[in-house]
Formats: structure tokens, C-alpha cells, sequence
């Protein structure tokens, strides 16, 4: 996917990508994907739905391997502050 899309020849525009975020999980987008990375390497997948990790836990970041699923919630009063990315959990 590159980064500035060409538009069809007939004057549409380029059809929008569906992204939905997830609370507590990944954020799904319509593949297929590109995505570059921090570090300027790009990482693509051709599925049909492409979840991407949103809590850096991933041992397969960009892509989400469900890591965030393996940590448990400590009562409110012990959790102190909350790790945003995954929806609260620590």
C-alpha cells in the first residue's frame, strides 16, 4: 500500500480502509497491509482483516499474537496507574 495512493483513472477516490479499535485488544484494519515501522522496515500482511498490536507485547509486533489476553487485572485499588494500550491492564 503505498503511502499516497494513486486514484482510479475515472475520477473516484481510492476506496477507504475499515479500522476498528478494539478495547483491551488490537486495532483490526482491511488488508491487505504495509506497515512501516519505527525503525523505517516495512511489514506486510495480504489477509483479508489484519489485527495489529496495540500494547508493544506482541512477539510478532506489529502483529498481534494475542499477548495482551495473558495478563489478569489487579483490583482497582492495587493498579495504580493503567496501561492505556491494553485497555487497563497491567
Amino acid at each position: 500500500m503505498p503511502t499516497n495512493p494513486t486514484p482510479p483513472r475515472d475520477g473516484t477516490p481510492p476506496e477507504a480502509r475499515r479500522v476498528t479499535i478494539v478495547p483491551g485488544g488490537p486495532v483490526l484494519v482491511e488488508g491487505p497491509v504495509e506497515v512501516t515501522l519505527d525503525d523505517g522496515s516495512v511489514a506486510r500482511s495480504d489477509r483479508f482483516l489484519v489485527a495489529l498490536c496495540a500494547c508493544r507485547r506482541s512477539r510478532t509486533y506489529p502483529f498481534c499474537d494475542t499477548s495482551h489476553r495473558r495478563r489478569t487485572r489487579l483490583p482497582a485499588a492495587e493498579a495504580g496507574e493503567s496501561d492505556q494500550a491494553c485497555g487497563g491492564q497491567k
